[in-house]
């Protein structure tokens, strides 16, 4: 059995796809996720996914501000690392909510961090987010960009950034690595685990799939007079594996031996800019499925067109994308029409099951 890797948020979109590449590369996973905004059906999934490689995955339905039930899990079990997924993650509702965004995501991350510390754990992978670069001036967003996040959410990842870097600065036994996002869409090949959000998405590409499954009757496009190819918004798109695959690459950096990481930062992408119309015209190719189009105004907050520079990750962590956006939208259809209901059932969306 390879090293010990605690995932928090494991039982999410991305955590999931993560603690399946880590189980095939022969990592032991323990995962603890509060379920908030997840499904523990989602890890039972993994398991089944992961063969033989199940058994070397638990579950712990806690949360990470209950500084307790975090002790005992690390009185348990000797970590070599740490994954940090876990947060709230919807921009709209930060806005509204703050406080709830504050509390969760940084006194979560505080406990978190205090805990590896105390227990000599001090790999960590910290799950980031292109918002950190608010809206950019220019593009590809390269690592170097000033940051100035423009939402609470944003804030929260930009503060956890600024915090894994004081902490390195004042113990430089600790190495970390930071991984800025774009727009992470797909779902598993197998069809079999994918994006299944509470409530109404705040995503393109769950909110297409929920119209192509009828569960809602058209996507509100915002912004259709932006100086883009076709007026609407451009985004990076990145397919959940490749993204899954970026943080086993982290995971294996932090191990190489002999060499300090310090506190490293890596935009996680493919490079290349999508617009909204682009992308739904590609889901509807791959579903064969009309998506109704409603157009609206622009959203406050939302920038024109965002896409990553990712030389720094191929040069440095031996990681590329190899997925486009066809294979995202053929995944993302397997999943969406195998699971129209995601984990639930349409009078079980409160209580998940397989």
């Amino acid at each position: 059995m390879g090293k010990r890797i605690l995932v928090t948020g494991g039982a999410g979109y991305i955590g999931s796809h993560t603690v399946l590449q880590l189980l095939l590369a022969d990592f032991s996973v323990a995962v603890v996720d509060n379920l908030d905004n997840s499904s523990e059906a989602a890890l039972e999934r993994v398991a089944k996914l992961a063969g033989d490689a199940g058994r070397n995955l638990s579950f712990h339905k806690i949360d990470l501000r209950d500084r307790d039930a975090l002790k005992k899990i690390f009185d348990s079990t000797k970590f070599d690392a740490v994954i940090h997924f876990a947060g709230l993650k919807a921009v709209g509702e930060s806005v509204e909510k703050p406080l709830l965004y504050y509390n969760n995501n940084i006194i979560g991350t505080i406990i978190l961090l205090e805990t590896m510390a105390n227990y000599g754990c001090k790999k960590l992978v910290f799950s980031s987010s292109a918002t950190v670069y608010g809206w950019p001036k220019e593009v590809p967003c390269t690592e170097v960009f000033p940051l100035c996040a423009t939402n609470p959410y944003g804030r929260t990842k930009l503060m956890i950034e600024e915090i894994c870097r004081d902490i390195h600065c004042g113990d430089s036994e600790w190495d970390i690595i930071l991984l800025r996002y774009f727009n992470p869409v797909g779902a598993h090949p197998s069809g079999f685990i994918g994006e299944d959000p509470r409530g109404i998405p705040n995503n393109l590409m769950p909110f297409v799939q929920q119209v192509a499954v009828g569960r809602r009757p058209a996507l509100t496009v915002y912004g259709n007079d932006y100086s883009t190819k076709d007026g609407t918004g451009v985004r990076d798109y990145i397919h959940v594996v490749d993204l899954a695959d970026g943080h086993i690459a982290a995971v294996e950096k932090l191990f190489q031996g002999g060499s300090k990481t310090g506190c490293q930062v890596y935009n996680l992408g493919t490079g290349k800019g999508t617009s909204v119309l682009e992308m739904v015209a590609a889901f509807e190719k791959a579903s064969g499925k009309k998506i109704p189009l409603v157009m609206a105004g622009r959203r406050p907050g939302d920038c024109e067109t965002v896409y990553a520079s990712t030389s720094k990750a191929e040069k440095e962590l031996n990681w590329k994308a190899k997925y486009g956006i066809e294979e995202m939208c053929r995944d993302q259809w397997n999943w969406a029409s195998k699971n129209p209901w995601g984990y639930g059932k349409p009078d079980e969306s409160t209580n998940p099951s397989t």
